[in-house]
Parts: C-alpha cells; sequence; structure tokens
C-alpha cells in the first residue's frame, strides 16, 4: 500500500525536526489544548503500536487496548491514558522509540492486503482506513510541532489521501454532532502541492469548496480554523461543513477559534 510509505515519510518529516532538540525541549507545550510535544509523540506512538496490533490479530488489539478502552469509559483523557502505557519513556529516548516503532508499523501495513478488515476502538476498519489514519495524524499533530518550533513544513502530493478523507467524512462532520446531513455534498477542486488539481464531486457553481490541498487538509484536520486559510465557500452547506469539517473519529471536536492556531516567528 502506497499509504504505508506515506505514513513512513511523514514520519520521518516530523522526526526531523525533533531531532535537534533536547529532553527538556519537549516539554514545551503546543496550541494544541496545551500538549507538550512529549504528548504529541506518546499519542502517535501508542495508537501507531495499536494499529500494528490490530494488523497481528483480533486478539492482540483486544488485549492491548482493553486498559486504553476502560479508562476512556470512565471518561479518563488520551493524553492521561498513554502515561502509565509508556511507563516513564520520555523525551529524545521516547522520540527514537515512536521513530522505530512506526517503520515497523509501515513495514507491516505494506505488506498487508488493503481490504483486511480490522478490530478498532470503534467500527471496524480496513487495513487501508487505518494506515491512512495513522498517515492522517501523524500529519495533522506534527502540525503543532511545526508551529511551535516556527518552522514551515514541504508539503508533498501525499497529503491527498487526507484531503480524500475529509471529504469522503462530509457525512460524518453532520452525523456526528446529530444533525440531518444536507445533500448533495459540496464539489471540492484543489491544487495539491506539486500544482495539479484535484476534484471530488459532480462540478456545481453555487455549492463548492476550492482551494489548496494543505489547507483543506488542515481545515478538515482541525488545525487551523477556515478563515485563517485561503479556501473558498461557496453556498451554505459548503460553508456550514468547512466551519465544522472532522475527519477523525470521536465525539464532536471544534475547530481552533479563529487566529488560535498559527506558526510562531519567535517574536
Amino acid at each position: 500500500m502506497q499509504q504505508a510509505e506515506d505514513f513512513r515519510d511523514e514520519t520521518d518529516t516530523l522526526a526531523a525536526i525533533l531531532q535537534p532538540l533536547s529532553d527538556a525541549d519537549f516539554d514545551q507545550p503546543t496550541q494544541f489544548k496545551g500538549w507538550t510535544i512529549d504528548d504529541v509523540i506518546g499519542h502517535l506512538h501508542m495508537f501507531n503500536v495499536a494499529a500494528a496490533k490490530s494488523l497481528e490479530s483480533d486478539a492482540a488489539f483486544a488485549s492491548f487496548f482493553a486498559p486504553i478502552g476502560q479508562g476512556m469509559a470512565k471518561g479518563v483523557s488520551l493524553r492521561a491514558l498513554q502515561y502509565p502505557w509508556l511507563a516513564g519513556l520520555r523525551g529524545r529516548t521516547l522520540m527514537e522509540e515512536w521513530h522505530r516503532e512506526a517503520h515497523a508499523t509501515a513495514d507491516a501495513f505494506a505488506a498487508a492486503d488493503p481490504k483486511k478488515r480490522l478490530k478498532w476502538a470503534g467500527p471496524d476498519m480496513s487495513a487501508l482506513s487505518s494506515i491512512t489514519a495513522r498517515l492522517m495524524e501523524t500529519w495533522a499533530h506534527g502540525q503543532e510541532v511545526f508551529d511551535l518550533l516556527g518552522q514551515t513544513r514541504t508539503e508533498h502530493d501525499r497529503i491527498r489521501s487526507i484531503a480524500h478523507l475529509g471529504v469522503v467524512t462530509f457525512g460524518w462532520t453532520f452525523a456526528n454532532r446529530g444533525l440531518d446531513v444536507p445533500a448533495p455534498a459540496p464539489f471540492v477542486r484543489l491544487t495539491a502541492p506539486s500544482g495539479s488539481v484535484w476534484t471530488w464531486g459532480d462540478d456545481q457553481p453555487d455549492n463548492r469548496v476550492d482551494g489548496t490541498a494543505v489547507d483543506f487538509a488542515k481545515v478538515v484536520c482541525q488545525t487551523r480554523n477556515v478563515v485563517d486559510t485561503g479556501l473558498t465557500t461557496t453556498g451554505p452547506v459548503a460553508k456550514q461543513w468547512m466551519a465544522m469539517a472532522q475527519c477523525f473519529a470521536g465525539g464532536p471536536e471544534d475547530p481552533p477559534a479563529p487566529g488560535a492556531r498559527y506558526t510562531h516567528t519567535g517574536s
């Protein structure tokens, strides 16, 4: 699966900006709910391992996820739940273990049947969907690290899988909030980092989203408010969708407030 290699490459992109950091640097809070870099890498590491366990077998995933699921049922946050499992793993040591394990996960999924059904915390999913979710989370959570460190990520066309995930979760965004799903879904026209043009749906002049694939991915992953991007939304459905888009699982989450997420300049 190409998505497994894309996940590997996105992991390496994030690892490259982490490499110069000291252990103390990993305690810096990001703009994502005050999570530190340690929190972010620990979260990615735990769920990369969970994905690998799900590919290994249903029993392996069930055993791994049982304490996490029990904690979630009691209202314990995912950030808090990861630390007993990490057992003191922090800073550069955590970074190195996350990086090593992510490559092992990429290797396993690269050799897997994309259609294989896997157990997960929510509904079962295909192996293709599972590794695409790992790519999306690595890219999305990587954004808060790039923002904190004042760096602009060089984007690649592998972001297409994230944009596609954003498009196909149009209905989920509404249903997850208990809202009727409007029809038809907006036409989406995005410019890729390479300059290619990607489209989804039937062209509708009065119901559409236009802009760059990077801006669209930032909105559906909730790393930016739509008003802080160059996206153009035409029609009430497109505007409502982009104001609350959510391409990831879990309860309804609101996007960051306008201006709340940005790349630090050091000033």
